[in-house]
């Protein structure tokens, strides 16, 4: 809810003759959305087509160089294999425009509760499955990807994985809405949250 929260703020200060992308975007609820409001959004997904979203590999996405001014990939990249994720990072630096940003989010296997059960019993707790997430990785190795291609405009953890919210979240994740709000606002810190966001600038 908070990222898509951050995206919509984003995605409401663009003008929206600004040629827009979300990579990755699945079935597109962002690109519906923002269509109908007369935005020039378009999806790109290897497993999805419709009106506005292109069926393709966004790693080989076909777009001419500066072409594209804002980019959303939001829980993708850790998808797709180490070295893939540098092409894609390489890929939406070329089809930005100058000064073009791209806002990307991606999850954290060093966030706290992983920490503590690699302190604890050697083991991270990742953030799915190998098989689902083969591009698990800390922060820190994102942020170094980002940094050959872009500037790191800012960053933001979400949802920090404290024992008590944490196990509330499992337990009735519907009623801790509220304190998650608290948490992300104040106790955040992205290092040691689940996921974190990025605002990416070329």
């Amino acid at each position: 809810l908070e990222k898509m929260k951050l995206a919509r703020q984003l995605l409401d200060a663009i003008d929206p003759r600004k040629v827009v992308f979300d990579m990755g975007c699945g079935e597109g609820i962002l690109v519906d959305e923002y269509r109908r409001a007369g935005y020039n959004i378009t999806g790109m997904d290897l497993n999805y087509a419709s009106e506005y979203i292109l069926q393709k590999d966004f790693l080989d996405s076909g777009l001419a160089d500066s072409s594209v001014d804002f980019i959303l990939c939001l829980d993708v990249l850790e998808h797709i294999s180490f070295s893939e994720q540098e092409r894609a990072v390489a890929e939406f630096a070329r089809i930005l425009s100058p000064q073009g940003r791209a806002f990307v989010s991606v999850p954290n296997l060093a966030h706290f509760a992983s920490r503590l059960s690699f302190f604890f019993r050697g083991e991270l707790i990742r953030t799915s499955s190998i098989e689902r997430h083969p591009g698990d990785r800390p922060v820190a190795e994102y942020m170094r990807i980002f940094n050959k291609h872009f500037v790191i405009q800012s960053r933001k953890g979400l949802f920090p994985t404290y024992p008590m919210i944490s196990l509330l979240t499992v337990l009735a994740p519907s009623s801790v809405i509220g304190l998650h709000r608290i948490y992300n606002r104040f106790f955040a810190p992205p290092n040691l949250s689940f996921l974190n966001v990025f605002m990416l600038e070329k």
